[in-house]
């Protein structure tokens, strides 16, 4: 079994973690299939739409500015280019939208990170855009109870070995916990470190990975508010 003396380091993703984020991509999501209704009779929009999405991570990364591109590659390639400008318009106008979205936070959150400040070093590490990310965590609130902020490109074996060590005391001091199996549970553990895992009603079908059950440092939660408990337990 590993070492259940030695947590100093907490990370948290951010979306769907700390605070609502995927429920608006559904609902834009929704809303474009009714713009374009009229235009294709494409059955599978949310799969071509998806498959866009995945060719273009590369290039534009996570965030609603990528999902807002390809959004409009997906309505260009669907009716071959024959779609009205103004219905490119109110695409870009959702993609807007989403960016000035309201903050909502999730249960237990602010309780939780109260409760471990003063004992944890804690990070936030989130990927997606640089811009809309820092905008999130002012809104929040939340920021003064962070030690550090990462907002990353991707999320791997790689990035929890670096940031662990930059600001904790290496990845087997430190925990990730998140709504993302393969973001943050799955390659936190890999680098050594402890991955909780919350599940998420609403989590984008490319993070879904299998549970690492087997593993001594996963551990699974239904909300923030057990996070405590599950603290006592292995410290």
């Amino acid at each position: 079994m590993p070492d259940k003396s030695s947590l100093t380091t907490i990370g948290f993703d951010a979306d769907d973690t700390l605070w609502e984020n995927e429920q608006f991509f559904r609902l834009s999501e929704k809303h474009f299939e009714a713009l374009l209704a009229p235009y294709t009779d494409v059955p599978d929009l949310s799969d071509r739409l998806l498959e866009v999405e995945k060719r273009n991570l590369d290039l534009y990364g996570f965030g609603i500015k990528g999902f807002t591109l390809s959004l409009i590659e997906t309505a260009l390639e669907v009716t071959n280019g024959d779609i009205p400008s103004t219905v490119l318009g109110e695409i870009l106008a959702a993609g807007r939208e989403m960016l000035t979205h309201p903050i909502e936070t999730l249960p237990h959150v602010q309780q939780t990170l109260e409760q471990l400040a003063d004992r944890y070093r804690l990070v936030l590490i989130t990927k997606g855009d640089l811009f809309d990310q820092e905008r999130k965590l002012a809104q929040s609130g939340l920021g003064d109870f962070f030690d550090a902020v990462e907002i990353v490109s991707n999320k791997d074996k790689a990035t929890y070995e670096r940031i662990f060590s930059r600001h904790g005391d290496g990845p087997a001091q430190s925990m990730m916990i998140g709504n993302s199996l393969k973001s943050d549970v799955v390659p936190a553990i890999q680098a050594g470190g402890w991955g909780v895992y919350i599940p998420h009603g609403l989590t984008w079908v490319f993070e879904h990975v299998d549970a690492p059950v087997a593993e001594p440092r996963f551990r699974e939660i239904k909300h923030l508010g057990e996070l405590a408990g599950l603290l006592a337990d292995i410290d």
